[in-house]
């Protein structure tokens, strides 16, 4: 099937990758990756397709609304898992158990925590990391050139307002597909 996801990525919608395509290889095994700027559903098709063009394993959490039927199946074949936005339990916890679990674990987040335009990302990926000690891999939704960067491994420090300042800037001038909300 990575055949047909690289002709469909390739030539059909003309994406490219760029950046450290190679992080699966480099025995990264577990990561938090997060993909930005996320302004449509047609991000998580890409999504789909560049893991298969990549040939790595990845997981995605969705509202909990996303997994009821008809839908929930599929959703759970592609690797999703559903996430209660309402329940009082500590996310950022359950989250990172899910690391401990698994010797391979990758998890695909949306840092804005939606499709809409924001000032700045949710920090939940950010804590997620920290508490598993597993880098973040950031990967751009870039529809204006039609490419997928994707950065080094990262490592949260213990210096978030820097952090941050690292991050946006991987993704700074991105267009996303509903430029309004990039």
């Amino acid at each position: 099937m990575q055949w047909l996801a690289k002709f469909i990525y390739h030539k059909i919608l003309g994406w490219k990758v760029v950046g450290n395509i190679n992080f699966s290889k480099d025995k990264v095994k577990k990561a938090v990756i997060i993909a930005a700027p996320h302004t449509s559903w047609h991000d998580f098709y890409i999504g789909i397709l560049l893991r298969s063009v990549l040939g790595i394993q990845t997981n995605f959490i969705g509202k909990k609304s996303l997994f009821r039927f008809p839908f929930g199946w599929f959703f759970r074949t592609l690797g999703g898992a559903p996430v209660d936005r309402f329940n009082n339990e500590n996310k950022v916890q359950a989250i990172a158990k899910m690391f401990k679990k698994r010797d391979e674990f990758r998890i695909a987040m949306a840092p804005e925590g939606t499709r809409k335009k924001v000032e700045k990302f949710r920090t939940g990926f950010y804590f997620i990391a920290k508490e598993a000690k597993v880098p973040i891999i950031m990967f751009t939704l870039d529809f204006e050139n039609k490419q997928n960067k994707i950065s080094a491994p990262f490592y949260p420090t213990d210096n978030m307002e820097a952090d941050f300042n690292f991050i946006y800037n991987f993704y700074k001038g991105v267009k996303g597909k509903i430029k309004a909300y990039s």
